[in-house]
């Protein structure tokens, strides 16, 4: 039995091409799964930083209502003093 290596492989596609397409075909395939991957991924972080954004919002408007509400306060206990 032989051993197969990479130059091998190499030496064999140079000299048939239907056998360089077929490894063509199953190189394409895997890169093809791996995109996929990467492509539902990236969909993931972006949804993650959307979901993200939208709870930072919703603190910088809570911070802002309690700052205005303190703010208020203090200036009608001020006023009263005066």
């Amino acid at each position: 039995m032989m051993h197969v290596t990479k130059t091998t492989i190499k030496d064999i596609e140079k000299e048939n091409l239907e056998a360089h397409v077929e490894l063509c075909a199953q190189r394409y395939a895997v890169l093809e799964k791996r995109l996929t991957v990467l492509e539902d991924e990236v969909g993931n972080l972006k949804k993650a930083a959307e979901s993200a954004r939208a709870s930072m919002w919703k603190a910088i408007g809570v911070s802002t209502g309690i700052i205005s509400a303190v703010v208020s306060i203090t200036l009608i206990i001020l006023e009263r003093v005066t």
